[in-house]
């Protein structure tokens, strides 16, 4: 008998399965991690493996509460998976630090043609 957890921020209607959520990683992917054992340490494979696991939870997360209808899935892995700043957003930063240090005008070209490009 599948052991059963209760949502605690929910009505109490929603429960899910543990044997629900179960994912083994496929034949594949568990050979490709065994052969990056001769070329990486173990820690960085196991990481690999680890982190693969972590997103398959949180994707079946928010799944079950984008189907259930609970508003949060999006934000859970907004929060849980941030993305890295664009290029963009890196070099504008950067670019703010060498303004204040070689008194670079704040309309500049450089700081133009950054802001004219894509995210």
């Amino acid at each position: 008998m599948a052991e059963r957890f209760r949502i605690p921020w929910t009505t109490g209607k929603m429960e899910i399965s543990h044997s629900d959520c179960a994912t083994i990683p496929p034949a594949e992917l568990v050979e490709e991690w065994a052969d990056m054992l001769s070329c990486l340490s173990d820690h960085e494979v196991f990481s690999m493996a680890a982190q693969w696991g972590a997103d398959q939870e949180l994707e079946a997360c928010c799944a079950l509460l984008q189907q259930k209808g609970v508003p949060a899935w999006s934000l859970l892995r907004m929060h849980r998976r941030p993305k890295p700043p664009s290029l963009k957003a890196q070099a504008l930063a950067e670019l703010a630090e060498w303004e204040n240090v070689m008194d670079i005008a704040p309309d500049s070209p450089i700081r133009r043609a950054l802001e004219q490009l894509d995210d």
